[in-house]
């Protein structure tokens, strides 16, 4: 695989297993999320959720005393609509007044929209209480996705890679940030879903991309379409193969053009086939009242207008019904796939623009993209692909891709190469900002002996300017403090709707102090003006790192006395102000740079003397040095202002309240589900026959009558109590039941447990029995040994037998005294004794017989190894009596044996024996 684990230690040459290395990437789609993850042994897998599916409903529910997520908050949309939120990105980073608010408020008219006084961003107010922002119920939202990668990797995850629109803007970006923020979410990076995308589709395609033309004209350009729910994207990717002198060739994909329209998704496709309905049921006139003021009725006809749009994307006609629809009539209309796409007619002519649109930021042609894939649910709709297929010219649009999941997998990717835990095999990225960005100023001019003030732009990012990338701006006219702006660049290949709901042009206003004193404090310097540091992240975020005055000085010095300290020369040390940097005591940091004079080098490769005599005639600046100073910046935010700190912790606290909330309600619902099914199922055995058996009518009447007494409590008061009361009554139950349970337990336990103990006992006296019978000459067991399991024979057998008479002797409703733990302690004790015995007898080495008088004369040779001693280690493998070679006993007194010349000439072997000790245990005694 292309994902594997990585661990390694400070040679990193041998893995080390490290836990709780997992990673995961969200897919987060308007209407649903997937969701993938990363860790050792796992490359990259989608998540299933509770429902086993691989995709979840970005859904919430709130209730006042509950929180549901994904496919149980979708069920409670038709039932109450206005306990369950979703399509919560279309207001992220939007003001009250955007025009997306105002259509998020007339396709959910039971949701109320309040603006934020301080941020004029809208948030959601079902009551005083209960009150929250599109981002924290999108951090809600994402926190759920965490716990379901969680449990799905059976470890605690913290590190994500989240997708997010590729027409996200600033505001946009930050307001998920935000969000993940408050789900306790590490992002590693915020990635374009069609960007994921691109990278999946050439992570499993990397042979086939290559430098040379012919195969990178074949593969080289692809476009992406991607028709999701609420939105459409069409992305020209290029892939090829780069050289780097530290990586050596990659593989690399570069996004060259997107065009998108932020309106045309199936979601809009649902909302008119609702309407439709809600059409054809007036029409009927069942009912007085229209269905369209009936919140709960057009919830459920949305979701037979989304059944219907996928039954109608295989089928030419379908019959919509839905059950008691309003007032308890029922629903039942015809809708063919013609009157889908009327319905639609101006939708589907949208389809080819993001096409062009992205061929025109490519600055690129039709006939040069070689593939058209599409992406997305919504392009399963059969006309779609009609419109796009006659739009791009193409024999047939590539379905080569898994739709549904590509993005998340893609990002899981990236997740796992940006994670240090895991070593990948590497995949250049080279993401485009769709919208330019540039720094806006004014600077005092004078025409004509005339002032004024003279409005400059210099572009800081251009339209599909690759990124992470860092930009720096000098600002070289400027003595004393400014301000300057940060704003979006040229939009005008946005329409004027998309510019509605675009929001602020303005990003930043940038405001410098210092900048006077610094010009005071370095007057005597040459000045390289204001340098200003932009840095737009991993995550298409512009960030402004900082702002520095930069000077540069000259000193004098004596050239002669430095060479002679080069050449050995002189004093030891060096010499001031040459190789030491020069600090500056300012109230900001500096950076010192020291650039060393070309015409110093040139002259140190001349002779010692002669460069002395020239430095004394002539004195010329031999340092120079480069300072930097921090200049103090304030940044005030002109499209959304961004929440304060106080801000977070207020919705973190409120998030991790209700999570508290949601696993407090959790653990008491399993509490009263334990304490009701100990309360039946103990009820239910009392009229067993092995409780009857066991118990005294006495103690039966006691506990039916605490059963009963707490089904009672159950009934009036169980169902409000605390999870601490149920516990209580719990335990209280199960004390009472103790002894019952214990006794009906140890009687089912003895069959088995004495059976083995008889099998036992019948093996290892069997066993003694042939031992005793060996001849003394081939004994191999000392008398202790058979002696002492013979003694443990006797006394287990000693105590089996007393202590079952002793039980016969009592009640069955009393106390056994025959314990099945003191069972297997026998068990135990005994099968210990004989094993070693066993063990000892198959690795035992056999004595040899006597030679003849007539032996050759090897015999002699060996003569003096006839009274030695031999260690004999134990075979490699485990062999039948006929095939076990010579080898050790157990380490005892008795284990060492005399070999004769015969068996000390065969060779032995150290080896161990898998899965055993250094004396290997017998199997069972069966062996023998």
């Amino acid at each position: 695989t292309s994902v594997q684990s990585r661990w390694m230690d400070k040679d990193e040459q041998d893995p080390i297993f490290k836990p709780n290395v997992a990673v995961m990437s969200v897919d987060l789609g308007s209407e649903w999320m997937k969701m993938a993850i990363v860790k050792p042994g796992v490359p990259m897998e989608i998540v299933l959720n509770k429902e086993s599916r691989r995709k979840t409903p970005t859904v919430v529910c709130l209730k006042e005393n509950e929180r549901l997520f994904g496919d149980s908050a979708l069920g409670v949309s038709v039932k109450n609509p206005k306990t369950v939120y979703r399509h919560l990105q279309s207001l992220l980073g939007k003001k009250h007044d955007n025009l997306q608010v105002e259509l998020y408020q007339k396709r959910f008219p039971e949701h109320h929209l309040e603006e934020d006084p301080v941020r004029g961003t809208a948030y959601f107010k079902n009551s005083e209480e209960m009150q929250h922002t599109p981002g924290e119920l999108l951090g809600m939202v994402l926190n759920y996705s965490r716990g379901l990668a969680q449990d799905f990797a059976e470890q605690p995850i913290k590190d994500a890679v989240i997708t997010v629109p590729a027409f996200f803007n600033q505001a946009e970006r930050r307001a998920v940030l935000q969000a993940a923020q408050m789900a306790g979410l590490k992002v590693l990076q915020l990635i374009n879903d069609n960007t994921a995308v691109a990278l999946n589709y050439g992570v499993f395609r990397r042979k086939d991309i290559d430098s040379t033309p012919a195969i990178a004209y074949s593969f080289g350009n692809v476009m992406f379409y991607d028709m999701g729910s609420g939105s459409t994207t069409a992305t020209i990717v290029t892939y090829q193969t780069v050289k780097s002198k530290e990586a050596g060739t990659q593989p690399q994909l570069q996004i060259r053009g997107v065009g998108f329209d932020r309106g045309l998704g199936g979601f809009e496709m649902d909302l008119r086939l609702r309407d439709h309905l809600a059409k054809l049921f007036n029409e009927q006139k069942k009912s007085k009242k229209d269905v369209r003021e009936n919140h709960r009725a057009m919830a459920k006809l949305l979701k037979e207008a989304q059944r219907l749009k996928t039954v109608l994307s295989a089928n030419v006609d379908f019959m919509a019904q839905v059950e008691g629809l309003m007032d308890d009539i029922d629903f039942k209309a015809k809708v063919t796939r013609a009157e889908f796409e009327q319905l639609c007619a101006d939708l589907f002519e949208r389809v080819p623009r993001p096409v062009q649109d992205a061929l025109t930021a490519a600055e690129m042609k039709l006939d040069e993209i070689e593939q058209v894939i599409l992406v997305g649910g919504s392009t399963r709709v059969p006309k779609v692909q009609e419109v796009l297929l006659k739009a791009v010219g193409k024999e047939e649009l590539g379905k080569n891709i898994n739709a549904d999941e590509a993005a998340a997998m893609g990002a899981v990717y990236q997740a796992a190469a940006l994670s240090k835990a895991f070593k990948v095999k590497p995949f250049l990225v080279r993401d485009a900002a769709v919208f330019p960005i540039q720094v806006e100023f004014n600077r005092e001019v004078e025409e004509e002996g005339i002032k004024s003030l003279k409005h400059n732009k210099r572009i800081l990012f251009q339209r599909m300017a690759p990124y992470p990338q860092r930009k720096v701006i000098t600002f070289n006219r400027y003595s004393d403090d400014f301000a300057f702006d940060i704003n979006y660049g040229d939009l005008s290949f946005l329409s004027q709707e998309d510019l509605s709901v675009f929001g602020s042009l303005n990003l930043t206003t940038v405001k410098l102090s210092g900048v006077g004193s610094s010009f005071q404090k370095h007057s005597d310097a040459e000045s390289k003006g204001i340098k200003a540091h932009f840095n737009m992240d991993e995550s298409g975020v512009l960030l402004l790192d900082r702002v520095s005055y930069t000077t540069v000085c000259f000193s004098l010095i004596k050239l002669g006395n430095t060479i002679s300290t080069l050449f050995g020369g002189g004093s030891s040390e060096p010499a001031p102000n040459v190789t030491e940097p020069v600090q500056v005591n300012a109230p900001h940091s500096v950076e010192p740079h020291i650039v060393p004079n070309q015409e110093e080098k040139d002259e140190e490769k001349s002779g010692n003397a002669e460069v002395e005599k020239d430095a004394e005639k002539k004195a010329k600046p031999q340092k120079k040095s480069k300072i930097s100073e921090d200049i103090t910046v304030e940044l005030v935010i002109n499209d959304i202002l961004d929440p304060t700190a106080e801000d977070l912790t207020l919705s973190k606290k409120k998030l991790q309240d209700l999570t508290d909330r949601d696993l407090a309600k959790q653990e008491r619902e399993k509490t009263l589900n334990s304490l009701e099914a100990f309360i039946f199922e103990t009820q239910d055995k009392l009229y067993q026959e092995d409780y009857q058996q066991v118990v005294t009518e006495e103690e039966k009447e006691q506990i039916s009558a605490k059963l009963r007494e707490a089904s009672e409590w159950m009934d009036e008061d169980g169902y409000a109590a605390t999870t601490k009361q149920l516990r209580e009554k719990l335990s209280q139950l199960k004390s009472l039941c103790k002894d019952m349970f214990f006794r009906v337990e140890e009687r089912r336990k003895w069959p088995d447990r004495l059976a083995a103990l008889d099998s036992l006992l019948n093996t290892s006296s069997f066993f003694l029995r042939s031992a005793r019978l060996i001849p003394e000459d081939d004994q191999i067991f000392t008398e202790v040994e058979l002696n002492m399991l013979e003694k443990v024979i006797n006394e287990t057998t000693m105590w089996k037998n007393e202590t079952v008479a002793d039980q016969e002797k009592r009640s069955p409703q009393e106390r056994p005294v025959l314990l099945s733990k003191d069972i297997e302690s026998k068990l135990a004790l005994l099968d210990r004794e004989v094993n070693y015995l066993l063990n000892k007898a198959k690795f035992a080495k056999p004595k040899s017989k006597p030679k003849a008088k007539n032996s050759t004369s090897t015999n002699k040779n060996n003569k003096t190894n006839d009274t030695s001693e031999e260690k004999i280690i134990p075979p490699t493998e485990e062999k039948s009596p006929e095939e076990v070679q010579p080898g050790d006993a157990p380490p005892t007194e008795e284990s060492t044996l005399h070999a004769d010349s015969e068996s000390q000439s065969q060779p032995t072997e150290e080896v161990t024996t898998p899965g055993r000790s250094a004396i290997p245990v017998a199997d069972n005694a069966g062996e023998l």
